[in-house]
């Protein structure tokens, strides 16, 4: 059994990825309406991501029943520009706090399972913010982002622009195992 911290943990990383998802969807389709079908391109990959950082929470999970969850996602934004902000604001907060504290929580509680799943997001979730602030950078000059194609890890979510690599550098899975949104 997982142990009470460390599940808390869990289930809230699983519902912030599962939210940051969705409401990259929603970036996506706001980003495509306003002309910028990269920037959406990469939403939708992003989202993807997140899934599956979702699904490796999700997998560790033990507890059964009901369970409130803390997820620190935000909402409100009604532009392109102000969706890329709460993208970047998402992803640092992940990549900067959330993250690296849940990963200490789980190894000082010997729950490596929990600790690799938290440890392939937050080393995928780096690569997300600087894409946000490329795309960001691109819509404040008035462009669309320039963007190769994208490949996403289904293993840890690890996000690439152009050819992925043979092995992934964070979980080691082979290229193959790579969904690309071109």
């Amino acid at each position: 059994m997982v142990r009470p911290m460390t599940e808390t943990n869990l289930t809230s990383a699983y519902a912030g990825e599962s939210q940051a998802h969705m409401r990259y969807l929603i970036y996506a389709d706001r980003a495509n309406q306003k002309g910028y079908p990269n920037i959406a391109r990469l939403y939708t990959a992003v989202a993807y991501s997140e899934k599956v950082h979702a699904g490796n929470h999700y997998k560790n999970i033990q507890h059964k029943g009901e369970v409130s969850t803390f997820s620190g996602a935000l909402f409100g934004s009604r532009t392109v520009e102000e969706d890329l902000q709460n993208g970047i604001d998402g992803e640092h907060f992940e990549v900067d706090e959330m993250y690296p504290a849940y990963m200490e929580v789980a190894k000082a509680q010997k729950e490596y399972a929990a600790e690799i799943s938290f440890r392939f997001a937050w080393e995928a979730e780096k690569t997300h913010a600087a894409f946000y602030e490329r795309a960001l950078d691109a819509v404040q000059n008035e462009k669309d982002l320039d963007l190769e194609q994208v490949g996403v890890c289904d293993v840890c979510g690890y996000t690439v622009e152009g050819e992925p690599p043979e092995r992934c550098p964070i979980c080691k899975a082979k290229k193959e195992r790579f969904t690309l949104f071109s």
